[in-house]
C-alpha cells in the first residue's frame, strides 16, 4: 500500500489518508488487508479506529484506491455512519457480527438441505446430547462441581 496523500484533520480527530495498493502479484485486497496495513502506515493508530472508504478497483488493471480514516479515539470514531461501523464491526472481533454470521450459515445451510431434500449431518438424538452436555457444562460452571451426563 503506498500512501498517496495524508492530511490531518485536528477539527475531526483523525488522519485521512489516500493509498493506492498495486496487486498484479496477487489478489485484490480485502477490506481487512486495507484496514491493516492503514493502520500499520500510521504510528500509533489502532484497527478498531480505522475505517476505510471510497474503495475503488479498476477493471483491468490491478490497482486499488481509497481513503482511510484513523481517529484518535472512539468518541470521535462515531461521526462514522453506521453502516461503515457495521461493514467493518466483523473485522474487530464483534461477537453480535459473529453471531449474525453463524446464523446465516445455519439457515443457508438448513435452506440448501430442504431444496435438495438431504438429511442433516447431525439428527434429532446428536441435537439432544449437545443440550445435554450444555446443561450439564453450565451447571457445572456454576456450582463449581463435576456433573455427571446421563444420555
Amino acid at each position: 500500500m503506498e500512501i498517496v496523500k495524508r492530511k490531518e484533520n485536528p477539527l475531526l480527530n483523525r488522519v485521512e489518508l489516500h493509498f493506492c495498493w498495486e496487486h498484479s502479484k496477487s489478489s485484490t485486497p480485502t477490506l481487512s488487508d486495507m484496514v491493516a496495513a492503514a493502520a500499520k502506515a500510521e504510528p500509533g493508530s489502532k484497527k478498531e479506529l480505522t475505517f476505510v472508504k471510497n474503495v475503488n478497483t479498476r477493471f483491468g488493471r490491478p490497482q486499488t484506491t481509497g481513503i482511510a480514516l484513523i481517529y484518535a479515539d472512539s468518541e470521535s470514531a462515531t461521526l462514522e455512519p453506521t453502516y461503515v461501523h457495521t461493514r467493518h464491526e466483523s473485522l474487530h472481533g464483534s461477537k453480535k457480527a459473529e453471531k449474525a454470521e453463524a446464523y446465516k450459515l445455519q439457515l443457508d445451510d438448513l435452506i440448501d438441505l430442504v431444496q435438495k431434500r438431504k438429511k442433516p449431518r447431525a439428527g434429532f438424538e446428536e441435537g439432544r446430547r449437545a443440550i445435554i452436555i450444555a446443561n450439564a457444562a453450565s451447571k457445572s460452571l456454576k456450582s463449581n462441581k463435576f456433573e455427571k451426563i446421563n444420555f
